[in-house]
C-alpha cells in the first residue's frame, strides 16, 4: 500500500485524471467482477438487522465454515435448505413445527400448486403501466354440435338400436348425477363408476391435461389402474405424470382421436413396464379423449380388458357409449377444473393480500420493513437468499443502501446477534440492469446467459454460486421511478433440495408483491423524512421561541417602570378616537399596551401574572419586522388602541363578555405578526412556502400561528389561568378575529352584518351575530387610520404607499409583472383618487353601521368623512393641475 503513494503512482494517477476517456475505456475492458463490485460496495451502506427484545428465543442453526465449497455446499439437501413443513391446503395438517421466523406469514399455497399456469396477477394496460385489473375481452363460448345421437368423440355414432331410448335415458341419468360436482377428485371417481356401468372393463385410468408455468403440457393421473370396488380414498393417492404425445394416452391427448386396441402388445405405442411390475396382463385398451366446450382436450379416459364379450375386446357400441358419456362429462370436468383454478387463484391472491398487510403494518423503520419484505419473500418463494437494493437519492449507476438476508436466517430469533453483511460480496450487476431497464430479469442458468458473459476470476467467490436468479424493480407510487430492486438467488426444489429456475408464476408474483413493497418503502421513507422534519421543526421552534421571546432584562425593566410610573389612559389619550402614536417612544407604546389591559380589568379577571403580561407584550413587539414601513408594531399598537377606545369611549364594553374582550385585545396586538410587507396575492404568485400551507388568507393564518407560538412560549403564557373550555373558546375567537382582518373575508361577510343591523334583526344573545360583530370591529380598528385627523392620516398614507410601492418594485423585479396602480410607484399621483375609492368601497358603510349601533362610535364616521373631503380636494386639484399642464 505504501507504493501506491510513491511519486510514480501519483504521476500515473494524475495522467489518468487528465485522460478520462482512456481511463473509462480501460476500466470497461479490464475491470474484473470483484473490481466492479468493490466500486459499488464503496457507495452503499449495509442495512444490518437490528435486535429485538420482544422476539421469542429460537435455536440457532450451527454454521460449518469450509475453505472450498463442495457440490453439497452449493446445492444443500432439502432437509437443510427448506423450512419446517407448513400447513397444507387439502385439509390435512402435518405435525406442528416452529415458525421459520417471527412475523412470517404461513403459506396458503403449495409449491406444486403455485407452479400451475394461473392467470397473471398484474397485467400491462394500454399505456404500458402495470395494473391489477385485466381489460381482456371475454372469450366467446362456441356451442358444441356434438351430443348424443350426433356422433361421439372421434366421429363415433350416437346411441342407436332398439335399446337406444333406454340407453339414452340411462346416460342422461348418469350425466345428471355428475353435473353438480365441483371437486375434481370426487368427480373423477364418479366418472369412473359410471364408465364401469357402461362398458364393464377390468381396469380404468383417467388422466387430466396440465400445464407448467412455461405452458408445456403433460398428463397427470387422477385415477390409475383402478378396479371395480375402489373407494375414493384409495384412488386419490395416485399421481403419475406422463409426457405429452408419448405412449397410447399421450397420443390420444395430442391428436384428440380415440384408440380401440384389440391387442395391446401388438401396438408399438404400448408400454409394458407396468405389466412387468404388477404381473397384470393387458389385452385390450379403449382410450378416448375428454374435451371441453371449445373442443380442447382436457383429459383422457382409458379402459383396459373388457370383462365380457368376444375375445375380451371392446365393441363399437362400447366406444359409442363411452364417447357419448364423455361428451357431457368433459364439460362438467372442465367446470370443476375452472372452479379449482379459481379457488387456487383466490388463495394465491389472499397470500398477496396477507403479505401486503404485513408490509403496511410497519411504516416507521425502513430497516424493519426491509427485513419483513426479505423474510416474507424467502419464506414464500423458497429462494436461498434475498437482497433488497435501495436507490433513494442515488445516481443512476449506484445504490444508496442494501439489505441482504439468507434463507437460513429465517430460523434464527430476531433478538440474537446477526452476522455482518459484507457488501463487497454481493453482486450488483443484475440489480443495476433491472433498475436501468425498469423490467424484471429472470435467468434460469446464470452460467449460460449470454447477456452477462463475465464471471469472477475467483472460483470461491459467492457470485459464482448463483445458479438461477430473479430481479424485479421496485417502483414508486407513480410507477415512473425505480426506488429499489429485489433480487432472489437460487430457487430450491421442495422435494429434492436442488436448485431450479424461477418460473413465470414466481416472476408474476414478485412483480405484484413489488408494487406493495414500493408503496411500503415509499411510505416508510416519507415517514422517516417527516420524523426528521418534525425533529428539525422542534429544534427550530425551540430556537425561535428563544429568540422570539423578549429578553428577561428588558421584561424586568418594563415591569419596574410600569409598576412605578405607568401613565394613565387619559394622559396617553388612549380613549380618544383621534389618538396618534407619533409622539410616543417605543417604551411608552409598551407601557400604553400594559395600561389598556389593566384598565380593562383583564389582569384581575383572568389572574394574569404581571411579569407574563409584560414579557408577552415585549415578545409581540419583537416579532414585528422593523424593516416593514407600515405593517409593524406601531400599526398593531394603533389597532389595539382603537379597539380600546371603541370598548371604552364607544361604550361597547358592557355588551361584550370578558373572554371576548380578552380575545379582541390579544387579536388586535397580534393580527399582523411577522408581516413581510407584501400581501396575500404576492405570497401566492411568488410560490412562497407559506402559500403551500394555506389555501386562503395566507398571511392571516401565519399571523395566528405566530400568535399561538408566543402564547405557548415560556414566560408568555397569559392564558394559563383559563379553564380548558375557556382556553379553547378564547383561541377560537382570536383565530376568527385575526382572519377577519383579511379584507377579502370582510367583503364576503359585511353584507349580512349590514342587513341585520339595518333591519333591526341583530340579536346580542346570538353567538353567530356576536361573531359577526367581532369581525367587523377588527376590520374597523385595522383600517382606523382613515379616521384620524388629517395630518396624521396624510402621514400614515405615505407609510402605506411606501410599503405598497416596495411590493410593486418586487413584482417587477422578481415576478416580471406590471403591478396594479395601488402598488405602482409611477402612479403616485393617483393616491388621492384611490383613497376616495377606498373610503367609499370599504370604510363609510362600516362606520355608519357601528355609529348606528352605538352613537358613541360616531367620531369614527366623522373622521372618515372629513378625510374623504380632503382626499377628494387633492384628487380634484391633481386633475386640475394635470389639465393645466396638458394645456
Amino acid at each position: 500500500m505504501e507504493g501506491c503513494y510513491s511519486p510514480d503512482c501519483e504521476r500515473m494517477e494524475a495522467w489518468l485524471d487528465d485522460h478520462l476517456e482512456f481511463t473509462h475505456s480501460y476500466f470497461i475492458r479490464k475491470a474484473s467482477r470483484e473490481t466492479v463490485n468493490a466500486w459499488f460496495a464503496e457507495r452503499v451502506h449495509s442495512i444490518q438487522p437490528s435486535t429485538s427484545k420482544d422476539a421469542p428465543a429460537a435455536q440457532r442453526t450451527p454454521q460449518h465454515p469450509s475453505t472450498h465449497p463442495t457440490a453439497t455446499d452449493l446445492c444443500p439437501p432439502a432437509s437443510s435448505i427448506l423450512p419446517p413443513p407448513l400447513t397444507l391446503l387439502d385439509g390435512r395438517s402435518p405435525s406442528p413445527a416452529p415458525s421459520p421466523a417471527p412475523s412470517t406469514p404461513t403459506r396458503k399455497i403449495s409449491a406444486s400448486e403455485f407452479d400451475r399456469p394461473l392467470r397473471p396477477i398484474v397485467v400491462k394496460d394500454s399505456e404500458g403501466s402495470l395494473t391489477f385489473l385485466s381489460d381482456a375481452d371475454p372469450v366467446p363460448v362456441p356451442v358444441r354440435a356434438q351430443a348424443m345421437g350426433e356422433g361421439g368423440n372421434g366421429g363415433g355414432g350416437g346411441v342407436s338400436g332398439a335399446g337406444g331410448g333406454d340407453q339414452c335415458a340411462r346416460l342422461l341419468e348418469l350425466v345428471r348425477d355428475v353435473s353438480s360436482h365441483l371437486d375434481v377428485t370426487a368427480l373423477c371417481h364418479k366418472i369412473f363408476l359410471h364408465i364401469n356401468e357402461l362398458i364393464a372393463a377390468d381396469r380404468y385410468s383417467l388422466f387430466l391435461v396440465c400445464e407448467d408455468s412455461s405452458n408445456r403440457k403433460f398428463l397427470v393421473s387422477r385415477l390409475f389402474d383402478v378396479a371395480e370396488g375402489s373407494t375414493l380414498e384409495e384412488v386419490s393417492n395416485n399421481g403419475i405424470r406422463l409426457e405429452w404425445n408419448k405412449g397410447i394416452v399421450g397420443h390420444v391427448a395430442a391428436t384428440g382421436q380415440p384408440l380401440n386396441i384389440k391387442n395391446a402388445y401388438q401396438d408399438p405405442r404400448f408400454n409394458a413396464e407396468v405389466d412387468l411390475i404388477t404381473g397384470y396382463r393387458t389385452q385390450s385398451i379403449l382410450c378416448l379423449p375428454i374435451k371441453n366446450h371449445r373442443e380442447e382436450v382436457v383429459g383422457v379416459a382409458q379402459a383396459i380388458n373388457k370383462k365380457c364379450g368376444e375375445n375380451g375386446t371392446f365393441t363399437e357400441q362400447d366406444e359409442k357409449d363411452f364417447s357419448s358419456y364423455l361428451a357431457f362429462s368433459g364439460i362438467v370436468l372442465h367446470n370443476a377444473q375452472l372452479y379449482e383454478t379459481s379457488q387456487l387463484e383466490n388463495r394465491r391472491n389472499q397470500v398477496l393480500l396477507d403479505l401486503a398487510s404485513l408490509i403496511f403494518e410497519e411504516q416507521q423503520s425502513l430497516e424493519v420493513l426491509l427485513r419483513k419484505i426479505a423474510a416474507t419473500i424467502l419464506s414464500f418463494m423458497q429462494a436461498q437468499s434475498c437482497t433488497v437494493f435501495i436507490a433513494e437519492d442515488a445516481p443512476l449507476n449506484s445504490f444508496s443502501s442494501v439489505f441482504h438476508m439468507e434463507y437460513e436466517e429465517l430460523g434464527e430469533a430476531m433478538d440474537l446477534p446477526k452476522r455482518d453483511c459484507d457488501v463487497s460480496q454481493i453482486n450488483y450487476m443484475y440489480a443495476q440492469y433491472s433498475r436501468n431497464t425498469m423490467e424484471p430479469l429472470n435467468i434460469s442458468d446464470v452460467s449460460t446467459d449470454q447477456r452477462f458473459p463475465w464471471t469472477s476470476e475467483n472460483p470461491d467467490h459467492p457470485s459464482n454460486q448463483i445458479k438461477s436468479l430473479l430481479c424485479t424493480p421496485i417502483k414508486n407510487g407513480k410507477k415512473d421511478k425505480v426506488i429499489g430492486v429485489c433480487q432472489l438467488v437460487n430457487k430450491m426444489d421442495e422435494a429434492t433440495g436442488s436448485v431450479k429456475a424461477f418460473n413465470r408464476n414466481d416472476e408474476q408474483f414478485l412483480e405484484a408483491f413489488a408494487i406493495f413493497c414500493g408503496l411500503g418503502i415509499q411510505n416508510t421513507q416519507m415517514y422517516e423524512t417527516v420524523e426528521r422534519a418534525m425533529a428539525k421543526q422542534e429544534v427550530t421552534l425551540e430556537v425561535l421561541s428563544y429568540h422570539a421571546s423578549a429578553a428577561e432584562e428588558e421584561m424586568r425593566a418594563l415591569q419596574v417602570n410600569t409598576a412605578a410610573t405607568i401613565p394613565s389612559a387619559q394622559s396617553l389619550h388612549l380613549m380618544d378616537f383621534s389618538f396618534s402614536d407619533f409622539d410616543l417612544t417605543e417604551r411608552e407604546t409598551t407601557q400604553a399596551a400594559v395600561r389598556m389591559f389593566v384598565d380593562l380589568n383583564l389582569l384581575q379577571t383572568f389572574q394574569m401574572k404581571y411579569s407574563d403580561l409584560c414579557q408577552w407584550i415585549l415578545s409581540v413587539k419583537k416579532n414585528y419586522r422593523k424593516n416593514v414601513a407600515y405593517h409593524n408594531w406601531r400599526h398593531a399598537f394603533n389597532t389595539s388602541q382603537c379597539m380600546f377606545a371603541v370598548l371604552k369611549s364607544g361604550r361597547l364594553q358592557s355588551n361584550l363578555s370578558d373572554l371576548e374582550i380578552l380575545a379582541l385585545m390579544i387579536a388586535t396586538l397580534s393580527h399582523d405578526l411577522d408581516h413581510r410587507g407584501v400581501n396575500n396575492s404576492y405570497i401566492q404568485r411568488s410560490d412562497h412556502p407559506l402559500a403551500q400551507l394555506y389555501c386562503h388568507s395566507t398571511m392571516e393564518h401565519h399571523h395566528f400561528d405566530q400568535c399561538l407560538m408566543i402564547l405557548n412560549s415560556p414566560g408568555n403564557q397569559i392564558l394559563s389561568s383559563l379553564s380548558l373550555d375557556e382556553y379553547r373558546a378564547t383561541l377560537k375567537m382570536i383565530e376568527r378575529a385575526i382572519l377577519a382582518t383579511d379584507l377579502a373575508l370582510y367583503m364576503k361577510r359585511r353584507g349580512e352584518f349590514f342587513d341585520l343591523t339595518k333591519n333591526s334583526q341583530f340579536v346580542w344573545e346570538d353567538d353567530y351575530h356576536r361573531d359577526l360583530l367581532r369581525s367587523m370591529l377588527m376590520t374597523a380598528c385595522d383600517i382606523s387610520a382613515i379616521t384620524k385627523p388629517w395630518p396624521v392620516q396624510r402621514r400614515i398614507a405615505e407609510l402605506v404607499a411606501t410599503e405598497f410601492f416596495e411590493q410593486g418594485d418586487k413584482e417587477r423585479r422578481e415576478l416580471n409583472i406590471e403591478p396594479i396602480d395601488l402598488m405602482n410607484r409611477e402612479k403616485r399621483d393617483k393616491i388621492p383618487s384611490m383613497q376616495v375609492s377606498f373610503i367609499d368601497a370599504i370604510c363609510t358603510q362600516l362606520y355608519e353601521t357601528l355609529a348606528g349601533m352605538s352613537d358613541s362610535c360616531s367620531p369614527l364616521l366623522e373622521g372618515c368623512q372629513k378625510n374623504r373631503q380632503n382626499w377628494k380636494l387633492l384628487a380634484e386639484q391633481g386633475e386640475k393641475d394635470m389639465g393645466n399642464g396638458e394645456a
